[in-house]
């Protein structure tokens, strides 16, 4: 009887351990679970056994872009503690322009919100421009990052509640803030505005708040939202780590930010080296466009200004005199260059190595993206800011914001054309009055201050649109001179 009892104990007491263990294994893989789900939701981390392995075993986007396998295996960054505050009214934000003035205006609402303690939307982007592009802000950027990473800042909600959504629908209050405004604009003219009306609609945002005059807190903001909040969706940032690696094994690399595009020549009225067939094209374009406001334009007078972008044959020859010998590997970031391989073939003569996108990635590869300038143009912008040498060809805002992110990233060489001094040389080489050593020595010379050093960013009080572009030189983000001495 002790033995049975004993023996039905026995049993007993592994039935209770089997079912503890049962039960932790269980409360362990649901904990584990919600963690996964949690961290997914918020877009901030992956295990590595779901990283690596996506639908059908395809690599996972950490192996695709060539990361640290070590630096996978890391622990999810914190949550940063959410920024509690009573808010103002709500801010809809459409931005206008092409990828990088959109990205340019996004850091100035979420400043400008942040500022007078509004909350945010996420912005909607520009689908009138002339690609037409019907990319959502989520097509581009990571929304969840975007969210999380400024928690600590503002409110950023993707919709508003819905007793807003019936009031917006009946009418919204919508207006343009008045360009290189600073602070006390928006506190004075603005703030009550949203809390008169709870929601107001910013239907422009490029160029929207000042390079300079603002607090210290409010620039470093701008710069957080562009260098860390402004992350691209896990598709680009794969794709644009591929293309990096690709160039990367090939050595050292030279983006040309060629921008001689059809709708850049025609919005510029610069049609130096096209024929008259072309320029009637370009001009047609032009009267197109209602919100393109300058219709007459003296294409040679806008040359000699430094207003127009270099076309590929003369850049071919800039190239040359700065000493890029013709094994220099050149990646072209644009869209479809105005006049096609017509247009480049001086400049392929010169530099045979020369490629784009479309040439390193498969057609499956850009699938995806095709018909999405703006996401074409992102994977660009990456290629761009890990480059050895960036030159762009005009100063548009990708030349500027890239410019801008470079200085951000230890003032790497950035190569800036004094368009305005490389015309005159470029005639007087072409027309025999200078010999092409006096060409190449005079081109060096003109910019051996104009590689992107340290440098005070420029202000004319009254004349912000005459300032250098804050985007473009954000020096409050970027240390003292002394620290990157060395680098130069």
């Amino acid at each position: 009887m002790v033995v049975a009892v004993g023996a039905h104990g026995g049993v007993a007491g592994r039935r209770r351990r089997a079912w503890r263990w049962a039960t932790r294994a269980v409360a362990s893989a649901v904990v584990w679970t919600a963690v996964v789900q949690l961290a997914s939701i918020a877009g901030l981390w992956r295990p590595r056994v779901l990283a690596d392995c996506g639908g059908g075993g395809a690599p996972g986007l950490a192996a695709l872009a060539g990361e640290d396998p070590v630096a996978a295996q890391l622990s999810p960054p914190p949550l940063v503690s959410r920024r509690i505050y009573k808010s103002n009214g709500y801010l809809l934000v459409t931005c206008n322009g092409g990828l990088n003035q959109m990205r340019a205006g996004i850091c100035d609402m979420v400043t400008i919100a942040r500022y007078l303690n509004l909350t945010l939307l996420v912005p909607e982007l520009d689908k009138r421009s002339f690609w037409a592009d019907p990319s959502d802000f989520g097509d581009i950027f990571d929304v969840n990052h975007f969210i999380n990473s400024l928690r600590d800042e503002l409110m950023i909600v993707k919709e508003l509640p819905l007793k807003l959504q019936l009031k917006t629908k009946r009418r919204l209050y919508s207006m343009p803030p008045v360009s290189w405004s600073n602070g006390t604009y928006y506190l004075k003219r603005v703030l009550h505005l949203a809390k008169k009306h709870k929601v107001i609609h910013f239907n422009k945002t490029d160029a929207r708040l000042a390079n300079n005059g603002l607090p210290v807190q409010l620039q470093m903001l701008r710069c957080r939202v562009n260098f860390e909040a402004l992350r691209f969706t896990p598709q680009i940032e794969a794709l644009g780590r591929k293309l990096i690696s690709t160039l990367r094994r090939s050595g050292n690399f030279v983006v040309l930010h060629l921008r001689y595009e059809m709708d850049m020549l025609s919005f510029s009225g610069c049609t130096h080296g096209c024929s008259d067939k072309e320029t009637e094209e370009l001009t047609r374009m032009r009267y197109a466009y209602p919100w393109w406001k300058e219709k007459e334009i003296d294409s040679e007078a806008k040359r000699f200004q430094g207003l127009c972008p270099l076309t590929p044959e003369e850049i071919t020859l800039v190239l040359k005199a700065l000493g890029f010998t013709k094994d220099t590997l050149i990646y072209v970031a644009s869209g479809e260059i105005y006049g096609g391989e017509r247009r480049l073939a001086a400049l392929k003569s010169a530099y045979p190595r020369l490629v784009r996108k479309e040439k390193l990635l498969s057609p499956d590869e850009l699938w995806p993206f095709q018909n999405h300038s703006t996401q074409m143009a992102a994977l660009d912008y990456m290629v761009s800011i890990a480059s050895d040498v960036f030159i762009p060809s005009y100063d548009g805002n990708m030349a500027r914001v890239v410019e801008g992110h470079r200085r951000y990233t230890g003032f790497r060489k950035t190569i800036l054309l004094d368009r305005m001094k490389l015309v005159e040389l470029l005639d007087h080489f072409r027309g025999g009055a200078m010999s092409w050593d006096e060409f190449s020595a005079t081109v060096k010379e003109a910019h051996q201050n104009r590689m992107g050093q340290p440098t005070d960013r420029k202000i004319i009080p009254d004349h912000p649109k005459e300032e250098d572009y804050f985007y473009a030189n954000p020096q409050e983000c970027l240390g003292s001179k002394e620290e990157f001495r060395d680098i130069l």
